[in-house]
């Protein structure tokens, strides 16, 4: 089994508090996950396994929830819980964990329908359950909860993202087929070379349009990646 010592939560998590009076004391319960995204290609297995790891003190309790994201990424999205993994499409197995201090598990994600035109995009919440807190002082629980992100790709991922400039509006439109990550952005000024500016990242879902007010008026430079292959694009 690896050792997870250095995993730390990722930045994608979902904090969950349940607060017993007010703090003096912590009590530590904490879950770690070996990965926050699943990430299932077409040229890779349709299940993979999660390592779950509790670095506590005291007995850990887990329920893990998937749902289906409809319409990622846009106004009219929703998170639609799996009660049918037939109709939903993916099977998350187990669905609620007891792990002793320092134990492993392994939560298994699988794509059990056929691949779409489109993505599938997926949230699988695991989330530890409140118990007792016993503590000479009033004391507060703090547990944290993960929000995994899980995609699951058409047969024939396409990348293509379209950018329109309007004034100092950049508009970013994901063409595609399938979700791309837009990060590392920079845009520098055209009258000095040497004075740059970081831009925010975005994960971009197929048909989403993304726009940013940019501070100057020179190319913008993004890498889009869509899973481990990624490209340099200027708009």
């Amino acid at each position: 089994m690896p050792t997870l010592k250095h995993f730390s939560p990722n930045p994608r998590i979902l904090a969950v508090l349940a607060a017993m009076g007010l703090a003096a004391l912590p009590a530590r319960a904490g879950i770690v996950l070996s990965q926050a995204v699943v990430d299932i290609l077409p040229s890779g297995a349709i299940a993979q396994d999660i390592d779950i790891w509790n670095d506590g003190t005291e007995v850990s309790y887990v329920t893990v929830e998937p749902a289906e994201i409809v319409s990622p990424g846009h106004p009219g999205e929703t998170r639609t819980p799996i009660t049918d993994p037939g109709i939903g499409g993916l099977l998350v197995t187990p669905q609620r964990l007891i792990l002793q201090p320092g134990e492993h598990k392994l939560i298994r994600i699988a794509a059990i329908v056929p691949r779409g035109a489109t993505d599938r995009i997926y949230r699988v919440a695991v989330k530890p359950v409140a118990g007792p807190v016993s503590a000479p002082v009033t004391a507060l629980k703090l547990l944290i909860g993960y929000d995994v992100l899980v995609i699951y790709r058409p047969a024939r991922p396409t990348v293509n993202v379209v950018g329109e400039r309007s004034g100092n509006v950049l508009t970013l439109r994901n063409a595609g087929n399938s979700n791309v990550e837009v990060y590392e952005g920079r845009q520098c000024n055209p009258a000095r070379p040497t004075v740059c500016v970081t831009l925010p990242a975005k994960r971009l879902y197929a048909g989403q349009v993304w726009q940013q007010t940019l501070a100057m008026a020179g190319p913008v430079d993004y890498r889009i990646a869509q899973g481990a292959q990624s490209t340099q694009q200027r708009f």
